[in-house]
This record gives structure tokens, sequence and C-alpha cells, in this order.
């Protein structure tokens, strides 16, 4: 009986130890990786309190979710301004930022049509921000200027 009480709290303790890790961490790189670890147990907490019904708890995880995810994004544009040369955590938090669209979708299909409108905010947020990570990783490249084919003449 003591181990079912004390694994929720270990879990409540290891979800609060890696936000406080993620929120100290002024590194914009090392901030995505914390964010990975971070992320897991975001989504743990948010399946358990899915399978209780507590769809309160799953609408403030993922929105906590979606508000790291920002801050790392903010942070790694500020720091490495150029995804170009500094790929490496613009895939990481890519991946991640999709993984929790995946997440959102997933809750959106069995959640109550009150607990609609704040899930649809998160997956609106975490979308745009997916969007501009994968402009920032792939721009459209120009080499030269633009062609265009030449017109027909049209003869009369």
């Amino acid at each position: 009986m003591l181990m079912l009480v004390s694994g929720p709290a270990r879990s409540a303790d290891k979800l609060n130890e890696l936000q406080d890790r993620f929120d100290k961490e002024s590194h914009a790189t090392s901030k995505v990786k914390v964010l990975q670890k971070l992320a897991e147990a975001q989504f743990e907490t948010a399946g358990k309190a899915d399978k209780d019904g507590d769809y309160v708890t799953v609408g403030l995880t993922f929105e906590k979710y979606r508000d790291n995810v920002r801050a790392a994004f903010d942070l790694l544009r500020k720091q490495e301004p150029d995804a170009d040369r500094h790929p490496g955590g613009y895939r990481q938090l890519e991946l991640l930022a999709r993984k929790g669209i995946r997440e959102v979708e997933q809750t959106l299909i069995v959640v109550s049509q009150e607990m609609r409108p704040p899930l649809e905010i998160v997956q609106k947020d975490l979308l745009t921000i997916d969007d501009e990570l994968i402009q920032l990783l792939f721009p459209t490249r120009t080499v030269g200027p633009a062609k265009t084919a030449p017109k027909p003449e049209v003869k009369q």
C-alpha cells in the first residue's frame, strides 16, 4: 500500500526537479536537452491524469509543456540565431514540438467538449512553433535571380 502512495509522489518530485533544472538552465542547447527529459515526465503525468479522467490536470500539463517549448525556442533564437550554422538544438526542439502536437491530438480525441478549447489553443501554438522551426531549418533558397520561362510569341 505504501508503494502505491509513494509512486505518484516520486513522479511529481521528478517532474518538479526537471522543471526546476529547465527553468535554471541558461544555455539554449542544454535547455532543449533538459526539455527532452522534462517532456517525457510531462507526457507521463498527462497520461496518468487522462486515465483518471482528470482533464484539468491534462490541460494544465500541456499548457506548461507549450510554455516550456516556447521558452526554449526563444532562448535558442537569441543565443544561436543562425539555424543553418547551429541546427542541432533546432532539430531537437522541432522533434519535441511535433511529439507534443501528437500527444495533444491524441488527447483531443477523448476529452469532453468543454475541455477542447484550451487544448486546441495549445495545439495551435505548438503548430505555429513547429512551422517556425521548420522554416528556420529549411529556408527557401534561391541560387540566382528568379528565372521565368519566356512567353511564347503568338502569331496572328
